[in-house]
């Protein structure tokens, strides 16, 4: 079984054919998916959610699903947003049992947005209610121009702030060096690969994972946004966290069954769920 660590199961490139969106996930060996409640803006991270509620209830009824989790945040670009009813909204959400993961978060300087402050200190906001509803973290981080600044503003920000909560998380579509990737572990973070690692320009980052334990990794497709290489161009979805579990699984020298095992034991670990994704 696979499990796709973050889809972006709300977003309305679905709205045709989300059902058989994800039956075709579930045929294609994907147990779960992880949506990422971030909406197009602030006020719309509970998508996610409703997406879960609708499809879990079909399960029990034989329906060929996958189990659907739910995560809630305020994007980088979308923290000038944050406002006291923002983060009650966030707080209530996290109190729900689907939603399993506060994200995705973090620092984005690569896109023009919210200023770079207001990003870190919207990002500590959150961290301190994903902190009182103990629930892991999403983090998404990108610098502008192959700079680390973004890196080493977001790693100083979760020292101070998040380690000592042993919670851990996620560096979601991971793209930093081996470095960052090595003080994230030291975190308590996974590090999650998408379609990216699957391009001809990602030597560098399939350098990277090539030296990352098996009990530090994770896939996901990021979808609709990032299908691998196989599909470039067009919409992603969950079926094909299946294409980066196989090029992760050439990149260390395992099989695809081996990755398969380690990434959904590894999901099922950070976020304290039974062995059997629906307990």
């Amino acid at each position: 079984m696979l499990i796709d660590s973050h889809a972006h199961l709300d977003s309305p490139r679905y709205a045709d054919d989300r059902e058989l969106m994800l039956r075709r996930a579930w045929e294609a060996g994907v147990g779960a998916v992880l949506a990422i409640g971030i909406g197009e803006q602030a006020t719309g991270m509970d998508g996610a959610l409703a997406v879960c509620r609708e499809f879990n209830g079909r399960i029990d009824s034989g329906a060929g699903l996958p189990k659907l989790y739910a995560s809630a945040g305020v994007y980088p670009h979308n923290t000038q947003e944050i406002d006291d009813g923002v983060l009650a909204k966030l707080d209530s959400l996290l109190a729900e049992p689907e939603v399993i993961a506060c994200g995705e978060i973090g620092l984005d300087y690569y896109h023009e947005g919210a200023p770079h402050p207001m990003q870190r200190a919207g990002l500590i906001r959150q961290l301190e209610i994903a902190a009182a509803r103990q629930r892991p973290i999403l983090i998404h981080c990108r610098p502008k121009d192959e700079q680390t600044d973004a890196w080493e503003d977001l790693l100083e920000i979760l020292e101070a702030h998040w380690r000592s909560t042993g919670l851990g998380g996620v560096m979601h579509c991971f793209g930093g060096n081996y470095e960052h990737a090595r003080r994230s572990l030291d975190l308590g973070f996974l590090i999650s690969f998408a379609g990216n690692l699957t391009y001809p320009s990602a030597q560098p980052l399939r350098d990277v994972a090539a030296r990352l334990p098996l009990d530090g990794i994770l896939v996901e497709t990021d979808a609709p946004w990032l299908a691998p290489a196989a599909h470039r161009g067009q919409r992603n979805e969950p079926a094909w966290v299946a294409r980066i579990a196989e090029t992760l699984a050439e990149i260390q020298g395992a099989e695809a069954q081996e990755i398969a095992s380690a990434t959904t034991k590894n999901f099922l670990r950070l976020f304290r769920l039974g062995v059997n994704v629906g307990d």
